[in-house]
């Protein structure tokens, strides 16, 4: 019956006609063609599965050796073959060594400060001078907590202005970021083992892992960037602070049921009893200084 299904499968390849019209030639059952066989050597592939999540850059050489060890001794070809349809074969790096951070899964955002998020934006002022800004949020709240903004923007730079988040709103839970310079220096490397704040970096080319960024950026290019011209970098500055707050205490979000990210903070809070270290009512004065700003 193989034998018959595959001379049926091969008479498709060679002569271009339709599977029906090939198995009555053959005398095989449709059905059985078109049948997808289950893949052959499931426990073995099982095992490899484990020792290749285990040891990520192990080619099929060694993970042999180890299922020899175990007692599953196969040809190499096919052990090749099996390798490959399971997509375990290794990449090599190039380029320079990365941050790889935390291998815990990113923890769910559902409380104040259980994750914050980071991206940088660019823009321009004045006689087209280039402009970074730094954005953190809160992805439980989608609460802005700071947006800094310079022609400059270092890992140690990114550190001290997380330094004074930490002071203001407590310690977060897990920091997602991408895997750009700053966020992989060595600068910024310390401040999270000192501060022993787990670090989830995304994968290279896939920002939709770090969807709720991506969506404020969205938000901020399209109210502000795109809307504002810049004079200089310190009308950039008090901008975004008047964009910032407005956002954070005026601007209803539909992902929160139309309300603001600071009701949204106090809802939660409410709900978890006094939240430690919780200083969401007294945070933000009636209206902010423009001009004011986190740390220089």
């Amino acid at each position: 019956m193989t034998k018959r299904r595959d001379a049926a499968l091969q008479v498709v390849l060679d002569h271009d006609i339709s599977q029906r019209r090939a198995c009555r030639l053959v005398g095989v059952d449709p059905k059985t063609v078109r049948r997808e066989r289950p893949p052959d050597c499931a426990e073995i592939r099982k095992e490899m599965l484990e020792i290749a999540g285990k040891r990520r850059r192990f080619g099929y050489r060694r993970i042999g050796v180890l299922l020899e060890r175990k007692g599953m001794t196969m040809n190499h070809k096919k052990l090749y073959r099996i390798y490959r349809e399971e997509g375990l074969s290794v990449k090599r790096r190039r380029g320079r060594k990365r941050a790889r951070g935390t291998r815990t899964p990113m923890p769910i955002a559902g409380q104040p400060n259980a994750r914050w998020s980071l991206d940088f934006v660019s823009d321009s002022f004045g006689a087209s001078r280039k402009l970074r800004i730094l954005a953190v949020i809160d992805d439980c709240t989608r609460e802005c907590l700071c947006l800094v903004a310079d022609t400059s923007l270092s890992g140690a730079r990114v550190a001290r202005e997380l330094s004074a988040l930490v002071r203001i709103y407590g310690k977060p839970g897990c920091i997602v970021s991408d895997n750009g310079t700053e966020f992989t220096s060595r600068a910024m490397l310390k401040w999270a083992d000192e501060n022993e704040v787990p670090w989830h970096y995304i994968d290279p080319g896939k920002p939709q892992q770090n969807a709720f960024i991506e969506s404020f950026n969205g938000s901020l290019r399209d109210e502000l960037l795109n809307e504002e011209i810049f004079d200089t970098l310190d009308d950039a500055r008090r901008k975004l602070a008047l964009w910032r707050y407005d956002y954070n205490a005026v601007r209803p979000h539909s992902s929160l049921a139309n309300q603001t990210p600071q009701q949204a903070r106090r809802t939660l809070e409410q709900f978890e009893g006094s939240a430690p270290g919780a200083l969401a009512p007294d945070r933000e004065p009636e209206y902010p200084n423009p001009t004011c700003r986190l740390s220089l």
